[in-house]
């Protein structure tokens, strides 16, 4: 039975009052996704997936269990002024030439950085002349943005609170309608989000202007530039019409009588399903808008045409492609959109991979965890055109998790099945984990169109644990999972048809990023568990952790070297986010460097508390013949105490998250440490003494 007729069929009992909900749809292995013919039709989908999910929400009430229900309603050595750096870091990327927006931005004389809603225009070289140039405020809360030239690309989201409640951040970042409303300083709660897309000139860096706006229901899961395009997908909720009851009216009689509470519930089912028919496509999703220099704003309308419908069940929710092509500011935004919730996003410079799980409705035996994978080509500049989709088993962590190399795209995923469930706590399962590899590529469908067909996999990584960081080099690649201990497993991608399990290298504790550093080597960070007597870790004896990994025979992987930093306090933000992990290797002929920011406590804290806390960025030689080395830290520790009495929020981080690092043409490195409260740079062979500070207004 087709998947749609069996949506129908279900629908259609709920709708007749059948108490016992029928079971939730089957894995689509076959999943493509459909361009909308009609408004009419893309309507009356949007409209039969709303009742689906309505029902099968509410169905869930019925069987006694607890389901999350959407909201309802609503002095050392400077180097020359005048020449530029030989050759200076950038934002940390999985695939070259695709870049990544990051907060931190930089082209070698200049940083940028986002702190709190302004972004700061500094000037970076030489290093003993950093200073902040200018200023500019951004509408809403700003996240991340790209640099391409004179242009910054800044990405904020600005919350939109329907009466009677609301959700964003502090500082007057919400409206109600058209009238904006300041946010108490926690923040508020329950609304709608809105992207920003935020251009700004910075050619004149003492004055910074925007010269593009466009706003974009739904918030930023990701983004990439290629050249002068760029990506971003936003995901988006559904507007359920303000009628919409998802309880009935209290009644303590109800709660004694499960039939009548059943019949009840599906009273109020029937209800929301004509509230939900009579509610029209655009009541749903939101238009966006535009701002033209003048100041006026003009709709930028969604195209039915370019809506794309899933046969397999993903709850309702929009994820929108947004394209803005920088050397064509003028012809504005173009949209593909699938209805569906947003996944992981991978890219190269061609083609652009989204990952979202199934939707099982509600917890039976025997099911599985499954990821379905639509593709899209990006080679033109102005827009994504659909080429097809797949399905594998598990749900992929994060974007090192996919890779495409000679057409064929590779995904790793952790496994999840439910079995055996405990008769003595209702609703609960045994969960059976695991790893597999499976690989895809585009092949002629029956319809005409493409699919991403199965082509090969390994169907057990390592029964019994997740993925915690995975990386691909050519033919090759690179899996850590972890239980209690670290197994690196090495893969033998040669033949996509058949691809191989190698090896294996155990150690304790685990890696969370591999950084291939030649064709042979991998520096990983990642955490050090020593193990108890009884094989578990000992949290106590806990160390963040750089290892060094020699590949060169995929048989025999092996440590040679590692180097544990700080104390079982101690954390960098580059554990999970690639963008703080700071590889750079200006020279081949010399070690590498690595920058982390780190942060620590000291063991007894003084008083007061904040006083015992450490930030820096802790820089290495790293190197396969010298091992990994410490050169230094350079320390902001004295900026976050002036800035602050310890009273720091997630909207104001003065501790250090990124780092850059440029070298002069004589071959001497400058280090510089970046924070909400600023800028500090020193020469790598004397960190300890600052050649100059850029100083941020408290951005809280």
């Amino acid at each position: 039975m087709r998947v749609r007729s069996l949506w129908v069929m279900l629908a259609l009992l709920a709708a007749c009052g059948k108490q016992d909900p029928a079971a939730p749809a089957r894995i689509e292995t076959r999943v493509r996704l459909a361009r909308a013919a009609t408004c009419e039709s893309l309507t009356r989908q949007i409209q039969d997936t709303a009742t689906r999910q309505m029902r099968a929400q509410m169905d869930e009430w019925k069987r006694g269990f607890v389901y999350a229900l959407p909201a309802a309603g609503g002095a050392a050595a400077t180097p020359a002024a005048g020449a530029g750096p030989a050759s200076y870091s950038t934002t940390n990327t999985q695939v070259a030439g695709v870049d990544e927006a990051d907060f931190v931005k930089n082209d070698g004389t200049r940083i940028f950085v986002l702190a709190g809603r302004t972004l700061f225009a500094t000037t970076s070289w030489p290093p003993q002349s950093l200073a902040v140039a200018g200023k500019l405020e951004i509408e809403g809360w700003p996240s991340s943005m790209f640099l391409e030239g004179d242009r910054v690309v800044v990405f904020s989201s600005i919350w939109t609170v329907p009466q009677g409640g609301g959700m964003g951040p502090p500082s007057g970042g919400a409206t109600v309608g058209a009238t904006a409303i300041p946010c108490p300083s926690q923040g508020c709660y329950w609304g709608w989000a809105t992207s920003k897309i935020t251009v700004v000139d910075v050619s004149d860096l003492s004055n910074p202007k925007a010269v593009s706006e466009v706003y974009l229901p739904g918030y930023s899961t990701g983004s990439r530039r290629v050249g002068s395009s760029i990506r971003l997908v936003l995901s988006d909720t559904v507007r359920w019409p303000e009628a919409i009851r998802w309880w009935p009216e209290y009644d303590p009689a109800l709660f004694q009588d499960k039939d009548k509470l059943a019949a009840a519930i599906g009273a109020l089912e029937d209800a929301n399903e004509a509230i939900i028919r009579a509610t029209p496509l655009q009541s749903w999703f939101p238009e966006g808008k535009r701002k033209l220099p003048d100041g006026t704003a003009i709709d930028v309308g969604y195209n039915c045409g370019d809506f794309y419908v899933s046969n397999g069940p993903e709850r309702l929710g929009l994820v929108t492609i947004a394209t803005l092509d920088l050397a064509h500011l003028d012809a504005g935004v173009s949209r593909a959109s699938i209805v569906g919730e947003a996944g992981v996003l991978y890219a190269t410079k061609d083609h652009l991979y989204l990952a979202s799980q199934h939707w099982w409705w509600w917890p039976m035996a025997g099911q599985r965890d499954w990821t379905y994978v639509h593709g899209f080509d990006i080679a033109d500049p102005s827009e994504a055109r659909y080429f097809g989709s797949g399905g594998v088993d598990g749900h992929v962590s994060d974007q090192f998790a996919m890779d495409e190399h000679e057409g064929y795209l590779r995904v790793a995923t952790s496994t999840v099945k439910l079995s055996d469930p405990d008769p003595a706590t209702p609703g609960s399962f045994r969960l059976e984990l695991g790893s597999r590899l499976s690989i895809l590529a585009p092949q002629p469908a029956s319809d005409g169109g493409s699919t991403l067909a199965l082509i090969g996999e390994i169907p057990e990584l390592e029964a019994g644990e997740r993925l915690m960081a995975t990386r691909f080099f050519d033919a090759r690649g690179f899996a850590v999972t972890f239980r209690y201990v670290d197994p690196l497993v090495t893969l033998d991608l040669t033949d996509p048809a058949h691809p191989r399990k190698v090896a294996e290298l155990t150690l304790p504790g685990f890696s969370t990023y591999l950084q291939p550093i030649d064709a042979n080597h991998l520096l990983a960070i990642g955490v050090e568990l020593p193990l108890l007597t009884d094989g578990r870790p000992d949290w106590s004896k806990r160390s963040l952790e750089l290892s060094l990994f020699d590949v060169t025979d995929l048989a025999k992987p092996s440590r040679t070297r590692q180097a544990l930093v700080g104390t079982s306090w101690g954390y960098s933000e580059a554990l999970w986010d690639h963008h703080a992990f700071n590889w750079y290797r200006p020279d081949e002929t010399k070690p590498g460097l690595l920058a982390i920011p780190f942060s620590d406590w000291v063991q007894p804290a003084p008083s007061p508390w904040w006083t015992g806390f450490v930030s820096d960025v802790r820089v290495f030689s790293v190197d396969p013949a010298g091992g990994i080395n410490p050169l230094g830290s350079l320390g902001m520790g004295d900026l976050y105490i002036q800035q602050g009495s310890g009273d720091w929020t997630w909207w104001y981080r003065p501790w250090v998250r990124r780092s850059v690092m440029s070298t002069d043409q004589s071959g001497t490195t400058f280090v510089y440490a970046v924070s909400d409260a600023g800028i500090r740079a020193a020469a790598l062979p004397h960190l300890d003494i600052p050649l100059a500070t850029a100083l941020f207004p408290n951005v809280r």
